[in-house]
């Protein structure tokens, strides 16, 4: 990472701790009121093909005694409602400015992956952690709806993993290496712009469109007609 890019990422997640404090602490209180679990959950990740560290995010699953692997349709009864919410507007992921202020990611580059599968996938990832991992980046902009639909087809873990293992890591590492021969100040900053669009539009409520009052939908032909 250069100078730059960590110097740009410490002023932006030091001033969002800030900006977004209320928030959160309103998230945190949401999930303690539920009284079914701690507050976060802290993931195993890996930042480098030989160093790991925890990657906080809002808990939003049920606690259970053993969990691992990726998210797949086999935990989506785990989902609670409040963490539903949390996952669609990505506002799960707000504690990971901690991890930027750490050092541990970026604001931008690869999702940190977890061990397994890196241990699965050594020279894949030894190219692709060669770039500090990121909150958001190319490949989950471009990805991140079709991994989710496809995961979410999957029954078991086993059948997560394989899926995951074939079809996701192979694609987004390709995106991620992309990005890698790309990256510049001004495409991280494109990254983000899209990334908060994004998020604006999962939390903004849904606009009601109406008809003015001298104007009705014909059930019949499906058109416009005036009264």
């Amino acid at each position: 990472m250069t100078l730059g890019k960590r110097t740009l990422d410490v002023i932006f997640a030091a001033f969002l701790s800030v900006l977004l404090a209320p928030l959160m602490a309103w998230v945190a209180w949401r999930i303690w009121r539920a009284q079914d679990g701690p507050v976060f959950y802290v993931a195993k990740r890996m930042k480098t093909p030989h160093q790991s560290f925890g990657l906080w995010k809002f808990r939003t699953m049920t606690v259970v005694a053993s969990d691992a692997g990726v998210s797949g349709g086999h935990k989506s009864g785990r989902i609670t409602p409040l963490g539903s919410k949390l996952r669609a507007s990505r506002l799960d992921e707000l504690p990971q400015l901690w991890n930027i202020l750490k050092g541990d990611i970026s604001f931008v580059g690869p999702r940190p992956p977890l061990p397994e599968y890196v241990d699965q996938f050594p020279d894949l990832y030894a190219r692709v952690l060669k770039m500090r991992p990121g909150v958001t980046g190319l490949a989950t902009l471009r990805f991140h709806k079709h991994e989710a639909l496809l995961l979410s087809r999957c029954r078991t873990s086993k059948q997560t993993d394989a899926v995951y293992a074939r079809i996701c890591v192979p694609r987004k590492a390709r995106i991620d290496l992309i990005y890698q021969r790309h990256q510049t100040i001004a495409f991280d900053f494109r990254l983000g712009l899209e990334t908060a669009a994004n998020l604006f539009r999962a939390v903004r409520p849904p606009s009601v469109h109406r008809l003015p009052a001298n104007r009705q939908r014909s059930k019949a032909t499906g058109v416009l007609t005036r009264i």
